[in-house]
């Protein structure tokens, strides 16, 4: 690649990496409510109501937070798939057959 078509991609990379970061702050904000706000510091009020048979405040602390967790991992997955498409960055198919037997 020459230099000028690196300059060219710079601003580019900038707006991809900003993009990334973004959506990354916003799904460990979920994350953070998911897990620490309502799994450790409303626990007590959500108790009050039930969830499969259990206090949901409970629920939550114990699966619900896991919950969470994986719908983020696949949330993030296919919003980079999407955002690496959008800015040319994406892998190719040939890049993922190199292990073919």
């Amino acid at each position: 690649m020459t230099e000028s078509s690196e300059q060219n991609n710079e601003p580019r990379h900038a707006l991809y990496w900003k993009a990334n970061i973004k959506f990354l702050l916003m799904l460990l904000a979920f994350w953070f409510i998911a897990s620490f706000g309502l799994g450790i510091l409303a626990v007590d009020w959500l108790d009050q109501f039930r969830f499969l048979g259990f206090p949901l405040g409970f629920w939550i602390a114990q699966q619900g937070s896991i919950i969470a967790f994986l719908v983020i991992i696949a949330i993030y997955a296919i919003r980079m798939n999407l955002l690496d498409k959008q800015y040319g960055v994406e892998e190719s198919d040939e890049e993922n057959n190199d292990f073919e037997i």
